[in-house]
């Protein structure tokens, strides 16, 4: 092994990735039910702790108490890192946990501050997956399995080639969750209400007329209030970039799951991520599709984000198993030199 293995840290870390991924379910559930401004001071709630929770102030300051916990939780794992880690540069991820979680507390009080401008939401939502997957990778990195598992188990070209391939697939995951953010956070979910068509198009036209061809047709259908506005060229756009990319993303990572399931002859807790992203893939899909037919159904559009974090999450410690079941060459020669000095000595 190449630190102790500690039970204490495994568990408190797989609490606090639980906690995180309640976390963002709540964000969800405030965007779902644009809740963003039900309350609208910070840090407190209408000038109290706790106000009464009826209404929208249910989800956003059910969505507060929860990023307090968290951030309390996160400030007690680096507690127990310096006293119980002995890895250093666990005990510094740590510390980036607890940054990411501080500043996510920021950008949450300035997105209601400032009446839920783009860029800080889209920052919010992003750096809540961030957080997301670093404290995922300290609970891998806690595992008995990532401490005991020293010998390489697939050849180093095999491996680097698949591990190449995890980091595709995680960043192409990665681009897709700010899409989504983008999307939701400039209410272009539904500037195309149809599927699998786009006004009964591939791609939409952006020309004027078109346009209000659109608005008059949603206006018909009651899809979108009056208070709303118009839909513009540039909600289509995002739109559209989220659902083209949507299908990169999901060919990279299915590619990505069917090359972890052929490695997990060599290492069979490779099959657990793999099978996982195969399930979840088209469910997203699925939920996506729905979120669009259903106008934005709360249940819908909540699974659809926090199925969204898990894939981005699986595909991270996937991509973290494989580099730690390939051969590393400054590894492989601290081996070889040990060998040598045992066998002089």
């Amino acid at each position: 092994m190449t630190s102790p293995y500690n039970k204490l840290l495994k568990f408190y870390t797989l609490i606090l990735a639980f906690c995180t991924f309640l976390l963002i379910i709540a964000g969800g559930l405030v965007t779902s039910t644009d809740s963003g401004l039900s309350v609208p001071d910070w840090p407190l709630s209408y000038g109290k702790v706790m106000p009464p929770m009826v209404g929208g102030i249910l989800y956003e300051h059910g969505h507060r108490m929860i990023a307090s916990t968290v951030g309390f939780l996160t400030v007690i794992l680096v507690i127990l890192a310096f006293r119980k880690e002995e890895r250093s540069w666990l005990r510094k991820l740590s510390i980036i946990a607890l940054v990411a979680v501080v500043l996510q507390g920021i950008l949450g009080g300035l997105t209601v501050l400032y009446l839920l401008p783009t860029w800080i939401s889209v920052s919010h939502a992003t750096l809540a997956q961030t957080f997301f997957c670093v404290v995922s990778a300290i609970a891998v990195f806690e595992s008995f399995w990532w401490q005991d598992t020293t010998t390489p188990l697939v050849d180093e070209k095999r491996g680097r080639s698949l591990l190449t391939f995890g980091f595709v697939a995680v960043g192409a995951v990665y681009i897709q969750l700010i899409l989504g953010a983008l999307m939701r956070h400039t209410g272009s979910g539904l500037a195309v209400p149809d599927f699998p068509l786009a006004y009964g198009q591939l791609f939409p036209s952006l020309s004027p007329d078109a346009l209000n061809q659109y608005n008059t047709s949603l206006i018909l259908k009651d899809i979108r209030l009056a208070a709303d506005g118009p839909i513009s060229g540039d909600q289509i756009i995002i739109h559209m970039m989220h659902r083209l990319w949507a299908v990169v993303t999901a060919i990279l990572v299915m590619t990505f799951a069917y090359r972890l399931l052929r490695q997990s002859r060599n290492s069979t807790k490779l099959r657990i991520p793999a099978i996982a992203l195969f399930i979840l893939i088209p469910l997203q899909i699925t939920l996506g599709a729905l979120t669009v037919l259903t106008r934005k159904a709360v249940d819908v559009t909540t699974i659809h984000v926090a199925s969204g974090a898990l894939i981005l999450v699986i595909s991270v410690v996937a991509t973290l198993m494989v580099y730690r079941i390939i051969p590393h060459r400054v590894a492989i020669q601290r081996s070889e030199n040990l060998t040598l000095k045992e066998a002089t000595a």
